[in-house]
């Protein structure tokens, strides 16, 4: 039978590399918050991130997602939650409504059922049957009101489950905590 001899210095090495991963979980959460603090630091002349905007993102849905800050953190939120075809189907009928060219609304109007509305869409939203049936029709000749009520029942299941929800998560709870630990400062 073979025997595995290990020298000192490969122990020592094992030994160091599990105390690293034990110290950078132990510090997964402080970590964030100390990234953020230094950000907060950063020259003046770069966009930062504002103890009061973080606390304004918790009044509502809508506040949250007219902050720049407050929109990519709710994005990556809702990455991590396996849900950010809500908010860019919102966000993509946020601009569908500023086109003004019939050509580029028909267009832009069919790769939006195609990819978000239609049964079994790559990145398809929660919807009823009867609005879907409503937009497919609208699709045929559309206007730049035909996502709307999709894009209100998007907003609504957002509004009563995603944003509760990345407010009891991690992600804003250490925003929170920074923008407090800086307030104090």
């Amino acid at each position: 039978m073979p025997i595995s001899v290990t020298s000192p210095s490969r122990e020592l090495h094992s030994h160091n590399v599990d105390m690293e991963d034990k110290r950078r979980k132990q510090t997964k959460g402080s970590d964030l918050k100390s990234r953020l603090q230094r950000r907060s630091s950063q020259a003046p002349n770069t966009e930062r991130l504002s103890p009061e905007e973080i606390i304004l993102w918790s009044q509502s849905l809508e506040r949250l997602l007219a902050s720049k800050n407050g929109m990519t953190t709710f994005q990556a939120f809702l990455k991590t939650e396996f849900s950010d075809e809500n908010i860019e189907f919102w966000l993509i009928c946020e601009d569908y409504k500023k086109i003004k060219s019939s050509f580029r609304l028909s267009s832009r109007a069919k790769k939006i059922y195609k990819t978000y509305i239609e049964a079994e869409a790559p990145k398809e939203i929660n919807i009823d049957h009867k609005t879907r049936d409503l937009i497919r029709r609208n699709v045929k000749t559309p206007t730049t009101v035909c996502f709307d009520e999709a894009q209100r029942i998007v907003y609504r299941l957002m509004e009563k489950d995603s944003y509760p929800r990345f407010l009891r998560a991690n992600i804003y709870r250490t925003l929170l905590d920074s923008a407090s630990d800086y307030i104090k400062m």
